[in-house]
């Protein structure tokens, strides 16, 4: 089969590799419809690093996919063949002290598709995963429901953790897909105003076509100043989505006094900062989001009813052949991309 591979710094190469085969009962072969690209993709396509996850090249990397499932295990009853899945990427062990208390997305022992030293990715014709992890989709949703399935459950489970927005004011810094899946939920959560900002106007075109009470471009606005006109108290809660210094620091001024921000980006440096004075004497407090946990079946349900519409998430697509133009369109913030997707 065909696998796109990270071959070195912004460097990827069509190779063929073997097709990879069922080896236990419970495991189904997929092949792959559609797959999003996601910004820790272009971590890996960039900078050949998350942290200390290093890719040794050659590396497959993607994980937000949906497909078809093509065979299946002796044991398999979740799926049949000729069924459309999304793929739920996380791989834990199930047994270690994270898994047992019901915390598998920081497994001791994970594995996760298109993580350096864990598993290859599914930018690939057809990968095997276990029937736990393809979720079938019905019949009024597409395979690029089954995509966003992944990043909005990172937005689920980002205002589950905060405790739930509805009624609260909230900013969301950062209008990429997460910000924007972070969006969605807090929407069907019932908060009462929601804050954007993006150095992209197209994004925040699209906040506004969401029905964001405030969109603002950090380039040519005081983001704090304005905000802050209307919400002379401070904001109960943000969401800092774009894994930058100055969004953290805009999210400790934007506050009111026992405010919560919620860290869900992913930033290229090794060390955040924070204003002793302006954290400790508000009370602050600070969430980090390390993926998800329990929320894609409950994605795709709120897709199916209507609760959210997933419509202005997805800008570009190319054939799987072209999957580098993809990622140097992701990675350059280029054309208003929001959500890039590779169709095989």
């Amino acid at each position: 089969m065909k696998a796109m591979m990270l071959t070195g710094i912004r460097q990827m190469e069509m190779k063929d590799v073997p097709d990879p085969v069922i080896k236990e009962p419970d495991e189904v072969k997929i092949r792959m419809l559609t797959l999003g690209v996601c910004g820790s993709d272009i971590h890996y396509y960039t900078q050949g690093r998350i942290g200390s996850q290093e890719v040794k090249f050659p590396f497959t990397v993607g994980h937000e996919g949906s497909g078809l499932v093509v065979e299946t295990g002796t044991q398999v009853s979740r799926v049949k063949q000729g069924d459309k899945v999304a793929i739920e990427p996380s791989l834990p062990c199930g047994h270690c002290d994270q898994c047992r208390a019901g915390r598998t997305h920081t497994c001791r022992n994970i594995r996760f598709l298109g993580c350096p030293g864990q598993a290859e990715g599914a930018l690939s014709e057809f990968i095997v995963m276990p029937q736990a992890n393809c979720i079938p989709l019905p019949d009024s949703l597409n395979a690029d429901h089954g995509v966003i399935s992944e990043p909005l459950a990172i937005g689920i489970y980002s205002v589950r953790k905060s405790g739930g927005v509805n009624r609260l004011r909230i900013g969301i810094l950062g209008f990429g897909p997460i910000g924007m899946s972070v969006m969605l939920a807090a929407k069907a959560d019932g908060a009462d105003k929601i804050y954007i900002t993006d150095k992209i106007d197209e994004r925040l075109l699209t906040a506004s076509k969401e029905s964001a009470d405030f969109t603002g471009n950090p380039l040519r606005d005081n983001i704090v100043e304005e905000i802050r006109h209307h919400e002379p108290h401070g904001l109960d809660l943000v969401f800092e989505c774009c894994g930058q210094q100055e969004a953290l620091d805009q999210a400790v001024d934007l506050l009111k006094p026992g405010g919560e921000i919620i860290i869900a980006g992913i930033p290229e440096f090794d060390n955040w900062s924070l204003n002793v004075e302006n954290t400790r004497r508000r009370e602050l407090s600070i969430q980090f989001i390390r993926r998800q946990v329990d929320c894609t079946e409950d994605a795709i349900g709120m897709m199916k009813s209507g609760r959210i519409d997933i419509s202005n998430m997805v800008t570009h697509r190319f054939p799987f052949h072209r999957t580098k133009e993809a990622f140097d369109l992701v990675a350059g913030y280029s054309d208003g991309v929001m959500k890039a997707m590779i169709d095989f």
